[in-house]
């Protein structure tokens, strides 16, 4: 049994190889879950979340956080409205993925768990890369969508997970040193990289 993350370049195949692998093996699938589980321990809303993932953090918010204390927040909201901010993100994350994490038996889609998970000794930690017109295509394909719709939702990602990760204070998420395997879904099939993951889940464990 272990615990498995996957970092991906958007369009990369990381959602559809993570539930691939997760069949495979009975192991549960983390992407919704973690922000439900997010939004239930936070006592905010699921579109909270997803605001928080896909922003940078403007001026304005940094400055409310700054000048709002947590405590205050909760006494005008009382105690059934919760209040969210980027270090409240980071820090319900780590609690979020961890707790899931001693249940073993999951893989975690993004959301730095390679980076929170990088000393437990269950985990596997996989990077999944592509060329930029390969991620397009598999965007059109699997979704249906344009070409200039496909490319926006690829160059937007790529924003996003920048966003997502300067919340760690890291800018190394794609450097090959933090992942146990690295796979470039141009040169590799989904199922060919299914098979490397659990050929590498039975040497690790």
């Amino acid at each position: 049994m272990a615990i498995i993350t996957i970092a991906r370049q958007f369009g990369a195949g990381g959602r559809t190889l993570g539930a691939m692998i997760a069949k495979k093996l009975d192991y549960q699938f983390l992407d919704d879950a973690l922000i439900q589980e997010l939004a239930r321990i936070a006592r905010v809303t699921p579109n909270t979340i997803k605001n928080i993932e896909r922003s940078g953090g403007g001026l304005i918010s940094k400055m409310i956080s700054s000048m709002i204390s947590k405590d205050y927040m909760e006494r005008l909201t009382g105690d059934k409205i919760g209040y969210m901010d980027e270090d409240i993100y980071v820090e319900k994350l780590r609690e979020v993925i961890t707790g899931f994490a001693k249940k073993d038996k999951v893989v975690i889609l993004g959301r730095g768990g390679q980076y929170i998970l990088s000393d437990w000794d269950n985990a596997i930690h996989v990077l999944l890369i592509a060329d930029e017109k390969d991620r397009i295509k598999f965007m059109q394909k699997h979704y249906n969508l344009s070409d200039k719709k496909a490319l926006q939702l690829v160059k937007d990602d790529e924003k996003r997970r920048k966003n997502l990760y300067s919340k760690f204070g890291r800018k190394d998420y794609d450097s090959p040193e933090l992942y146990h395997v690295v796979i470039n879904t141009s040169r590799v099939s989904l199922d060919q990289g299914v098979a490397i993951i659990c050929d590498l889940l039975d040497k690790h464990s």
